[in-house]
């Protein structure tokens, strides 16, 4: 059973933009190059006036009733927008939050390793949120708590902030750190640099000889003989009768 064809008439994708000939309405919105309202004008004498300013004309808003152009050069348009998507996208990895739990006889080794982790965190843009979880009588001595929560938080100083003290919640201990600005913010120690030999302004290192391996020379070289003695490896005493 053969089945229909699917309908032509989808909505546009988002990454699509339609500009100048291509804009499909009749009138349209337009907004000037220094952004103010010029009106709704007919889709022609949108044309013209971008043919005539030297610029394009792009749909900004396609769901809108008249679609709202702009008058702005497409070029610019795209790194504009490119720009916008990119601040949005890391507000977006700022919001994520990883939680780093902790108890109150942590041993150090793994104290060491938590932190690490909570290092690489915040200098990658994400919150850290830091539990440490009372189990049975550690209730009872919540001062063992707090001081591995405050010498948690002190070891991220350099990383991130917290935005706000230490707070017991039921039968833990609840903290939230915020990575610090990029220029205020340590170097991950984490991470392993480039050494200058490795990277890409390193001198390549010169090949002797212009490139061809160097002979060294033996000692019968330096004596006079013949550097390549075609009976160096017979056995004269085996040979003698």
């Amino acid at each position: 059973m053969s089945r229909p064809f699917p309908s032509r008439n989808f909505p546009p994708s988002n990454n699509f933009t339609r500009v100048n000939n291509k804009i499909r309405a009749r009138e349209v919105r337009v907004i000037g190059e220094d952004g103010q309202q010029l009106g709704i004008i007919t889709l022609n004498d949108a044309l013209a006036m971008a043919r005539n300013k030297g610029v394009d004309l792009v749909e900004i808003a396609a769901a809108a009733t008249p679609p709202v152009c702009r008058l702005v050069d497409f070029g610019k348009f795209r790194y504009e927008q490119a720009k916008k998507d990119k601040e949005a996208k890391k507000h977006q990895h700022a919001n994520r939050v990883k939680e780093i739990q902790l108890s109150a006889n942590i041993d150090p080794h793994d104290f060491s390793v938590k932190l690490t982790h909570a290092i690489d965190f915040l200098c990658e843009e994400m919150k850290v949120k830091v539990t440490l979880r009372f189990r049975g009588r550690e209730m009872a001595h919540q001062e063992f708590g707090f001081q591995k929560v405050r010498d948690f938080v002190k070891d991220l100083t350099p990383f991130g902030h917290p935005e706000s003290p230490p707070k017991l919640i039921g039968k833990g201990i609840n903290v939230m750190l915020s990575p610090l600005p990029r220029n205020k913010r340590a170097k991950n120690p984490n991470q392993t640099p480039v050494s200058a030999d490795e990277g890409p302004d390193a001198e390549p290192t010169p090949i002797p000889n212009n490139g061809k391996a160097e002979r060294i020379p033996t000692d019968a070289t330096q004596n006079g003989a013949f550097s390549q003695n075609p009976f160096a490896e017979l056995d004269i005493a085996s040979n003698r009768t």
